[in-house]
């Protein structure tokens, strides 16, 4: 096999390999919540609440978070943000451990870890551009979602063990330890040239910079259909947080299979992944967007129909697989399309939309499982998932016709 041209950056490559082990930190940690949510209720509302304080820091600081992402040193912020994220896992081992946590505990944690993450993704994913040369941008997100996969794999796996055998305290402690991961790389890379503008954080300057940002977006119809499109398919198919009431209440199995159920969709992903970081070009990239969103709720809708342990693997896989293909070629293309100098405010705004809709669909989900069940709630998500998809083709003929070598857009 030949090395991905991306792991010849040895900064990137430093990254990459925090990014992977920070990854499986956070995804055991989340799935180890979702089962304690479970563990201290069994109506699914509570999913609503979750998704509420994980979904009001990213419409309220999204913005200010990209400003910052363009002004200050994105290094620098990333390791602060991490440090942030690695205490409050530590406070949800402790008081967990305590015997104290209570959900309305969990909320206001989350919800500060929700912080956090609203000034760490726009800081982390502007700074991969300056990690690779432009050629190679696409390796090294593909790259980058490879190891989001696997972590995303083993995080959930070993989150299933942990709690059968150390209970859920570890889940929490073991990925405050991960977040060290992560920091020790950005600390060992050094600094990293970029093009930001290093001002004074003022509210008009920084009101303005905004504006220009949702100008940016407002002038890029392939950015703007496919942030669309990541908003509208995750928020009607984000039923994947129901696994816990699907484990227990429906295929009635214990924490090991739901680790492995909560391990599924990554597989599908690092599968797709593998096989993108082969390829050097892809085409008819906007047709491969919508079809694989279109795919992904049909998937959706075999998972709210099985009431098999091995049916719903492989539409998790398959879940997985499509979001996965559909993902890579999104954020290549964002970045592609996107001024280094605009790519923090650039990536604040996706974030509202690739974060605010599995949050805001978690609300949705909560409430229509509570009132008409968690099978039509998925089998309902699905659906509106495949409409979704035609509407934003329908809307945007751009995106249909999208090759990804389009040139990047001249923002001076």
């Amino acid at each position: 096999m030949v090395i991905p041209p991306a792991f010849k950056s040895r900064p990137f490559l430093m990254y990459w390999i925090g990014h992977l082990i920070s990854i499986a930190g956070s995804q055991m940690q989340l799935w180890a919540l979702y089962w304690h949510l479970r563990t201290l209720s069994d109506q699914p509302m509570v999913i609503s609440g979750i998704g509420l304080v994980r979904f009001l820091p990213v419409i309220l600081l999204s913005l200010i978070a990209g400003v910052a992402a363009d002004r200050f040193d994105r290094r620098k912020m990333a390791i602060i943000t991490q440090l942030a994220l690695g205490l409050v896992a530590l406070f949800l081992g402790l008081t967990t451990s305590w015997g104290a946590m209570t959900l309305w505990m969990i909320f206001g944690l989350v919800f500060i870890q929700s912080v956090a993450v609203a000034f760490d993704g726009p800081a982390r994913q502007a700074l991969i551009p300056s990690l690779v040369p432009r050629e190679n941008l696409a390796n090294a997100y593909s790259l980058t979602s490879i190891a989001s996969k696997v972590g995303g794999i083993l995080g959930p796996a070993i989150c299933g063990v942990v709690i059968a055998f150390r209970g859920l305290q570890w889940a929490y402690w073991l990925n405050a330890i991960s977040y060290l991961a992560v920091i020790a790389a950005l600390i060992a890379m050094g600094d990293i040239r970029t093009v930001i503008e290093k001002k004074t954080f003022e509210i008009r300057g920084t009101l303005r910079d905004i504006r220009e940002g949702i100008e940016f977006i407002k002038n890029s119809p392939i950015i703007l259909s496919v942030m669309i499109l990541d908003f509208f398919g995750t928020f009607f198919s984000s039923a994947n947080t129901l696994l816990p009431f699907v484990a227990k209440d429906i295929l009635h199995v214990g924490p090991i299979p739901y680790g492995w159920l909560s391990s599924a969709q990554a597989i599908g992903t690092l599968s797709i992944g593998l096989y993108l970081s082969q390829k050097t070009k892809l085409l008819r990239q906007g047709m491969l967007i919508s079809i694989s969103v279109a795919m992904f709720g049909l998937a959706t809708v075999l998972f709210g129909v099985s009431t098999s342990f091995w049916l719903t693997m492989l539409a998790l896989i398959l879940i997985g697989a499509f979001d996965g293909l559909s993902s890579i070629i999104r954020n290549t293309a964002r970045q592609m399309l996107t001024p280094d100098a605009m790519r923090g405010r650039m990536m604040s705004i996706t974030q509202i939309f690739f974060k605010g809709g599995p949050q805001l669909g978690e609300v949705e989900s909560g409430l229509v499982a509570q009132i008409l069940g968690v099978p039509f709630e998925i089998i309902s998500g699905g659906v509106g998932c495949v409409l979704a998809a035609g509407i934003v083709v329908k809307k945007f003929p751009q995106l249909w016709k999208y090759r990804g070598d389009e040139a990047i857009q001249d923002i001076s």
